[in-house]
């Protein structure tokens, strides 16, 4: 049996940045009592956008659940690398993603994948902005909408994005179907399992978001980040592309 001091040997840590876990942090945080701010999405320009219209739909339950909701639209948003970050759709993007504690990303599936459109929103928002992870700690509800039969290749491509920006990206999800048998003339969600999916989604994240924003800061405080300053930080993260 190995002695108890063998168990805490650990010469390979620095000792001014490892913490013990804050358990009274985790189980009795500050709470804000603002109603949770949530941004939405979607992944088409098209003008009957159904990534758009599901997301609409989600806004309004969202609302009912008592969230603030913003929608970003992806119109005029030049691609990656071809503009500079002080483009005004770009730092739009990116003050609506300040502001808000939870996200909803919503994409048709085209060719397998998310969309470019999607795609290209997620990736003008950095990993970081100097010390600042303008993602991180946030939380993720995804959902995807199919011209044909229902699949799930867009949706497993954003949660492997959103754990890359390090989202709280919850478990619950939403893959609807043929959208265009599931909308109105007036661009309304018909009643169907689907509806209530998109439902039970947005019930989720409304809770995930109570209980974690005032914890994020925490949650994703790490040792290997403490052991860095704000200049080195910037450093890694924003290497020049080669």
């Amino acid at each position: 049996m190995r002695r108890a001091s063998a168990l805490t040997d650990t010469p390979q840590l620095d000792e001014a940045c490892f913490r013990a876990i804050d358990r009274q942090t985790l189980s009795q945080p500050i709470r804000s009592t603002h109603p949770p701010r949530i941004l939405l999405l979607h992944g088409s320009l098209r003008k009957r956008s159904y990534s758009r219209l599901l997301n609409a739909e989600a806004a309004r339950i969202l609302t009912r659940l008592g969230a603030e909701t913003r929608v970003f639209d992806p119109a005029g948003l030049p691609l990656p690398d071809d503009a500079e970050a002080d483009h005004p759709k770009v730092q739009e993007l990116r003050d609506l993603v300040a502001w808000s504690e939870g996200m909803v990303w919503c994409s048709p599936e085209r060719h397998g994948a998310m969309t470019g459109v999607l795609k290209s929103q997620i990736d003008w928002i950095p990993l970081t902005l100097g010390a600042i992870r303008p993602s991180q700690g946030k939380t993720l509800a995804l959902m995807q909408v199919s011209g044909g039969s229902q699949s799930f290749n867009a949706l497993n491509q954003m949660r492997v994005l959103g754990r890359w920006m390090r989202m709280l990206t919850i478990p619950n999800q939403s893959s609807v179907a043929k959208a265009f048998l599931e909308f109105d003339d007036d661009g309304r969600m018909k009643p169907s399992s689907y509806y209530d999916r998109v439902v039970d989604v947005m019930e989720e994240l409304v809770k995930f978001t109570w209980l974690t924003r005032d914890l994020g800061p925490h949650l994703v405080d790490r040792y290997s980040e403490r052991k860095e300053t704000a200049a080195q930080l910037s450093a890694r993260v924003n290497q020049r592309s080669v």
